[in-house]
């Protein structure tokens, strides 16, 4: 079969496809919902739902991750972002609330993302999630690790997410800076990282070559994402999640049985998203506007991630993710309208019992149709 196309004589591209392109098929069987588990677990750690909430500022805060803790799923903090650069962030999240030009809305993040990370503000947003009797997992950038991951791990982190727009095996940094060596950083760390993102079978084959946990999916492909627009580039997730499965695969036999799991970030705007997500060979989900319409996201009705204040190029915007509605509904329900955006873990259920599935390794084994158009 022929992946690629034509596109003029001097090049040819590969056909891909997004989540939108695909669909599982049900199968022989079916299963009461209440048969069917969503447990998902990363080196030591057990989850009930395969569900990380995105370290972005509009959406986890040390409240909202001790929420999703409870839960059953994990939430991530952004160490670099307005929770560890000031003490009370709150009014901060009500200033940016009540702007609603966006050329004054990107000055205001400018002005209020460049005060400096406070180490003591690290340890303590960490403890106090860590207090809840939750996972614990932070998150930085390739470029401040090496700066501040003493820090980090000092307070007790339990997962350490390396997270960026695309996360090589070794990070160039400016010459002032020290370069992050993921291999070398990794095997000297106590604790499981999970790094990404990765889009193709060629980088997810380095990361996982590095020692990570995990690996995350995904190149700045989510709802506040400009990336296409701005530098061109685009990764459609199905594609990308189905080649890092099989670079897992082949890094299994490589390694020896050495597992790595695989999670979604980007592209998930709805319930059945997810659902197509971990038929593609994702093991969780990361969830950024999906939450960041919760009534207790620190955003407020506004979602952001790192780029849409970057100094000097955003990649990315605010935009405003309509009515709010409780963290319980969006994940366990129930539902009021029928639009993919609440009772997350439900849908999924009923899609694994739909299709005859009663796990999630099991159902990433699913067929999956495309639909020409």
């Amino acid at each position: 079969m022929n992946y690629e196309v034509e596109i003029g004589h001097a090049k040819r591209a590969r056909r891909v496809y997004s989540f939108d392109d695909i669909g599982v098929v049900p199968g022989r069987r079916t299963r009461d919902p209440e048969l069917v588990s969503t447990a998902w677990s990363i080196d030591a750690f057990n989850f009930e739902i395969p569900v990380l909430a995105a370290p972005m500022d509009s959406v986890t805060s040390p409240e909202t991750a001790i929420a999703i803790g409870n839960m059953g799923g994990l939430g991530v903090l952004n160490l670099e972002g307005l929770w560890t650069r000031h003490e009370n962030p709150e009014n901060i999240f009500k200033q940016l609330a009540e702007v609603t030009d966006e050329r004054a809305a990107v000055q205001k993040m400018r002005e209020f993302y460049s005060a400096p990370i406070k180490p003591e503000l690290i340890r303590d947003r960490l403890a106090q999630v860590r207090d809840a009797g939750v996972t614990v997992a932070g998150s930085l950038s390739p470029h401040r690790t090496a700066e501040h991951y003493e820090t980090v791990v000092g307070a007790g982190v339990d997962l350490f997410v390396i997270r960026g727009n695309n996360v090589s095996a070794e990070h160039v940094s400016h010459a002032e800076r020290e370069s992050l060596n993921l291999k070398r950083f990794i095997y000297e760390l106590d604790v499981p990282v999970i790094v990404g993102g990765a889009v193709t079978y060629r980088s997810a084959m380095h990361l996982m070559r590095t020692g990570a946990a995990g690996v995350l999916v995904g190149f700045g492909g989510g709802a506040s994402s400009s990336t296409r627009a701005t530098l061109g580039v685009r990764a459609p997730m199905a594609t990308a999640l189905a080649d890092v499965a099989g670079a897992r695969g082949h890094y299994l036999d490589e390694s020896g049985g050495r597992y790595v799991h695989i999670i979604a970030d980007g592209g998930l705007g709805t319930s059945g998203d997810i659902v197509k997500a971990i038929a593609c060979g994702a093991d969780a989900v990361m969830l950024g506007s999906l939450l960041a319409r919760a009534t207790e996201a620190p955003g407020m009705g506004w979602h952001w991630g790192q780029e849409a204040h970057h100094e000097n190029l955003p990649r990315g915007r605010r935009i405003n993710v309509g009515s709010l509605v409780p963290l319980q509904e969006i994940i366990n329900g129930p539902a009021v309208f029928a639009d993919g955006l609440a009772n997350l873990m439900g849908a999924l259920r009923y899609a694994m019992a739909t299709t005859g599935y009663s796990d999630l390794k099991k159902f990433q084994r699913i067929d999956i149709v495309h639909a020409v158009k």
